[in-house]
């Protein structure tokens, strides 16, 4: 062996490995071999700013094998993956190995760095070719961003401790994220429902021609949405209705075209999986990685829309040969996002010819994501969709200074251009041809009572959706962020959407009014533009650091001061205490609201304040996790949907997405644990 590969994960080495010859060896690092330590700061503020990097246990016996192989090889390749976090990772893997190999050997083993898009067999030769040095304006972004919520996170949450209760915890982006929901749960309960009347009629011509058509203007003023209040003001209306001589006032039939949607980006992705399959963002982003890692797709991290121009040759031969020239129309596509990194690309299948049907072994979430994927970059690259759109104006005139307009309109596709690989909805309609000033007699008045609604909770795409345009966060921080917040039992799922919980209104209610900064959006969004700027070289990331950490330590200090204890409940209950007697009092604990016995330390009987909320099933994402009894009577916990689904435990759950794997927490010996057995998430005391 000769030259050595380090990528991050197993998957992407087994299918790197199928494009080289005997000369190299491949192997992975399971991700990041070094970090900041679990159980201190690690980071010294006097110091400029210097991390404390340690090795983690799991990752000890990794690093010995990586070190034993690269004293074997005359070169070692670097190819964790092209962002920021596989720049870290890549530079943190050479640093301990020119430590571990010592100078002598260091001298004779120089360090290339790789990057890919996508992991094919022209992709590594081309990249081979082109070796770089690693990059370290990306690895100080990183860097800064780590340090950032480092600081954050370990100032801030012995702060909650001390003036809530222990096991709170603060993060920079996941509290904007968690403020949004709050912000959107107050303007639901505040909202007050107006009422509102719509009127339609149903008109036809001499000739029998029936039409519906829509109440829109008084007099030639617009009717707005909340202009007809109450029933009273519709039968007035109604009224002049009944008595007015209709006709036709024009007529017109255009032809338009509506053109295909970009291929995907991360965030437009995570969008639509949850759109169509209800899925997590979590979900979406481990289903992508697998299919990248398999060398299906693209880089699944990127804001980036720009496409190669192999891959939109290949969609070109591929759209003409099963479609036709005339369903062809070549598209290049521009970023909106001032940082979107033009060296990468969208996410796009890495063989267009290779459809989804066509791939047999895939389960049923790949196929569904590859084919979303695949028919999203095809689609990209198709003709528009034609259709015939006719608009038709009646007038209703009653007198000579009253009269109504009422407008009916229809659409035909005439060719289905892009829509017949990327179907979208939309109501086809048949409007019949109308002359001018034909006239129209009035069969029936359709009046009808709405009430405004308040704003809609967020779910995973409108969250995604707000981030992004608010500029919060980034393509790989998306899922974190929303797993995070759920796991801290900030807020929950009802019915798909996030719902913040008594914490988490008392969490952001503390930070917005004692750390504003923290919390606001513009802020936040002025920090990530800056992360940007170190990554391309233009700012120096101690600086940005020291700006944050002054002003932020020096107001924590002083709330320490200032803040009384709070967010402490006791609401008295008329329940008593199985064990003692006593009254039970309301309480509120990491995990939410429970009963305690107010005869505390005396007397420590708690129980569940309320049965929660069914979890969804981390493997169909349908179904719901039911408590469950063998044969023999033994209690267990399944999916809603089985036969159709399998899942099942043995232990209880807790609450849903671990935020290092997506799967299910659960109960054992009083500790919170992530249901994976392979997933490195730490087991967790729950707070009773």
């Amino acid at each position: 062996m000769t030259k050595l590969i380090i990528v991050e994960s197993p998957t992407k080495s087994k299918t790197i490995k199928k494009f080289l010859g005997k000369d190299y060896k491949v192997v992975s690092s399971l991700g990041h071999i070094r970090d900041l330590p679990a159980k201190e700061l690690g980071v010294s503020i006097e110091e400029n700013f210097k991390p404390k990097y340690v090795i983690p246990p799991k990752a000890k016996k990794i690093v010995k094998i990586l070190t034993e192989e690269a004293k074997k090889a005359k070169t070692i390749i670097l190819a964790s993956d092209e962002d920021r976090e596989g720049e870290a990772i890549a530079w943190h893997i050479a640093e301990i190995l020119k430590k571990n190999l010592g100078a002598k050997e260091k001298s004779l083993t120089p360090f290339q760095r790789i990057v890919f898009h996508e992991i094919t067999k022209s992709a590594i030769e081309e990249a081979l070719k082109n070796p770089r040095e690693i990059d370290l304006n990306l690895v100080n972004a990183q860097q800064a961003r780590r340090i950032l919520d480092r600081i954050v996170g370990y100032k801030l949450s012995p702060f909650l401790w001390k003036k809530v209760f222990r096991g709170l915890s603060a993060g920079r982006v996941q509290s904007v994220a968690l403020r949004l929901i709050v912000e959107r749960e107050r303007e639901i309960e505040k909202f007050v429902p107006k009422e509102y009347w719509t009127i339609e009629t149903i008109l036809k011509n001499d000739k029998g021609k029936k039409i519906k058509a829509l109440l829109i203007k008084k007099n030639g003023n617009l009717i707005k949405k909340l202009d007809i209040k109450n029933k009273e003001e519709a039968e007035e209306i109604i009224k002049d209705l009944k008595s007015a001589q209709f006709q036709v006032k024009s007529f017109e039939k255009k032809e338009i075209k509506r053109k295909p949607l970009p291929p995907f980006m991360t965030s437009t992705l995570q969008q639509t999986a949850f759109q169509k399959f209800r899925w997590p963002a979590k979900l979406t982003m481990k289903i992508a990685q697998d299919l990248y890692e398999n060398g299906l797709c693209t880089y699944h991290r990127t804001d980036s829309l720009n496409l190669s121009k192999e891959s939109l040759e290949k969609a070109a031969q591929f759209i003409k040969k099963n479609y036709g020239k005339n369903y062809l129309r070549q598209r290049k596509y521009k970023n909106k996002s001032k940082v979107a990194q033009e060296a990468h690309e969208a996410i796009r299948p890495t063989y267009p010819e290779k459809t989804p049907e066509s791939l047999k072994k895939l389960t049923e979430r790949h196929f569904k994501l590859y084919d979303l994927i695949w028919r999203r970059f095809i689609a990209s690259q198709m003709s528009e969709a034609i259709f015939d759109d006719a608009l038709l104006l009646i007038e209703a005139r009653k007198t000579e200074n009253l009269f109504y307009e009422l407008k009916a309109t229809g659409q035909i596709l005439k060719f289905d251009g892009f829509l017949k690989v990327y179907p979208t909805k939309f109501e086809e309609t048949e409007l019949p041809s109308f002359q001018e000033g034909e006239k129209l007699k009035l069969i029936e008045i359709l009046p009808r009572q709405h009430f405004t609604q308040p704003p809609s909770r967020y779910n995973d795409a409108t969250l995604i959706k707000a981030l992004e345009e608010k500029n919060i966060g980034r393509p790989s921080t998306y899922a974190p962020i929303i797993a995070t917040i759920q796991e801290r039992n900030y807020v929950v799922r009802e019915k798909g959407k996030f719902k913040p919980t008594r914490i988490g209104f008392l969490v952001n209610d503390i930070l917005t009014e004692h750390f504003p900064s923290i919390v606001d959006l513009n802020f936040t969004a002025k920090l990530e533009a800056e992360l940007d700027e170190i990554a391309q070289g233009k700012r120096n990331w101690v600086e940005i650091l020291k700006e944050f950490y002054e002003p932020f330590e020096k107001n924590l200090q002083q709330k320490y001061e200032e803040v009384k204890k709070q967010g402490i409940i006791n609401e008295k209950t008329e329940e008593k205490c199985p064990q003692c007697g006593s009254n039970l009092i309301i309480r509120l604990g990491k995990f939410g609201e429970f009963y305690a016995c107010s005869a505390f330390p005396q007397c420590n009987f708690t129980k569940p304040l309320k049965t929660e909320e069914p979890i969804l099933c981390p493997q169909c994402q349908e179904g719901k996790i039911l408590t469950k009894k063998t044969k023999k009577g033994k209690i267990f916990y399944g999916c809603s949907r089985y036969p159709d689904c399998n899942f099942a435990l043995w232990s209880k759950p807790i609450m849903a997405s671990c935020s290092q794997c997506g799967s299910i927490f659960i109960e054992e010996k009083g500790e919170k644990k992530c249901s994976n057995p392979k997933c490195p998430a730490k087991n967790e005391k729950i707070q009773k």
